[in-house]
């Protein structure tokens, strides 16, 4: 079987769910004897990308990035026109069993033809928190519609996500839309040290308003203010806005509460020493983060929304995501108690087990060959 998948989400993502999704799952895919896929780039700025085989090898081509690069030229624009021209050569070759598109831009309807191609749907907060989204440039909720009643298959990658695809769009036939939970992507290295307090609770990842991280920093208030040892992390999602900044102030917590930008390899420390884990989303279409933090022992505080129930079972505490106090009294709670602590870190560390990459590759397979052999 010859996939065709479609080099978007790379060209935008140096580091991000959907683009690790993808690596994941074609990293394994391309281990196969019977199984060929076809990724029309030669070199590419995103971080998990760069780890694998997937990328169309030319020598010429790498050295002169590589020149360029020496003398501080950019490259970005030269690659994306070369990945471009190759995917024009391999949409006109028409020699591919079925398509993949990794996110929403529909450029490659008018390129397919009558070639199947199977959608995956990430979450659909767009339009479930329109609120949040006024300024769109993407289009993600016409272009999602559009490909949803396109697509040959569908995978989800929740019953959550599955049940609001439903829910939104009642005219798609559920039977077209597959299930496929991620797997569990985070590497602890022992030889990784990273410089941080003793004593902190941990924010992972962007920090736009539906994240709801405001909310954490607001309920942890009284907590850092008894306990001049207590930090609030936020690792990732870049430096804090003037907005954030001054918010913080406002709360009279900006000396205790700290964003750091990370290194990939470095996160699962973050996750290891942390007292907690904290995951205040007002939706998630998966989240990632719940299984890293459960691969590294850290116990996980979440909201009830979207699929971060079904992600984190029993494995989980949760909040009430009115209630402030709700909040910071589970935080108190697995700061004041290191039994707890571990009983969940175990709990955790059992229950993400069952996500695993080669299982999702695997079932993303059979969804690939069932869309060649119905069309």
């Amino acid at each position: 079987m010859k996939i065709l998948l479609d080099p978007q989400i790379f060209h935008q993502q140096t580091y991000g769910g959907i683009s690790r999704y993808y690596t994941e799952v074609f990293s394994v895919l391309s281990q196969k004897k019977d199984v060929e896929i076809v990724l029309p780039i030669y070199s590419s700025d995103n971080a998990y990308l760069k780890e694998t085989d997937l990328t169309v090898k030319n020598p010429g081509l790498l050295a002169l990035y590589k020149v360029l690069a020496f003398f501080k030229i950019s490259t970005r624009s030269l690659r994306k026109k070369k990945s471009d021209q190759l995917l024009d050569s391999l949409f006109q070759a028409n020699d591919y069993d079925v398509c993949v598109p990794t996110y929403y831009n529909p450029y490659f309807l008018e390129k397919i033809g009558n070639k199947p191609f199977v959608l995956t749907v990430y979450d659909m907060i767009h339009e479930l928190l329109p609120e949040y989204f006024v300024d769109d440039d993407f289009r993600v909720v016409e272009r999602k519609a559009l490909l949803l009643n396109k697509a040959t298959q569908i995978i989800a990658v929740s019953h959550n996500t599955k049940k609001d695809i439903v829910k939104v769009y009642p005219h798609i036939d559920p039977d077209k839309i597959t299930v496929i939970y991620h797997g569990s992507s985070i590497k602890i290295n022992p030889d990784v040290k990273v410089d941080l307090p003793k004593n902190y609770v941990l924010y992972v990842g962007a920090r736009p308003h539906y994240k709801n991280f405001k909310f954490l920093a607001k309920s942890i208030v009284p907590l850092l203010k008894n306990d001049p040892s207590l930090f609030l992390i936020a690792a990732g999602g870049g430096k804090f806005n003037e907005e954030e900044i001054n918010y913080l102030k406002e709360l009279k917590i900006d000396q205790q509460v700290q964003q750091r930008k990370f290194e990939e390899k470095e996160l699962g420390y973050y996750y290891q020493n942390a007292k907690c884990f904290v995951l205040p989303s007002l939706y998630e279409g998966f989240g990632i983060p719940v299984l890293e933090s459960m691969a590294c022992g850290c116990p996980i505080i979440l909201s009830k929304h979207g699929s971060l129930p079904e992600i984190a079972g029993d494995a989980g505490i949760y909040f009430d995501s009115d209630s402030e106090e709700s909040l910071r009294n589970k935080i108190e709670q697995l700061l004041s108690d290191q039994d707890l602590r571990a009983e969940y870190a175990k709990k955790g560390a059992q229950h993400v087990k069952k996500y695993d990459w080669n299982e999702a590759a695997e079932q993303c397979l059979k969804v690939y060959k069932k869309a060649a052999e119905n069309n």
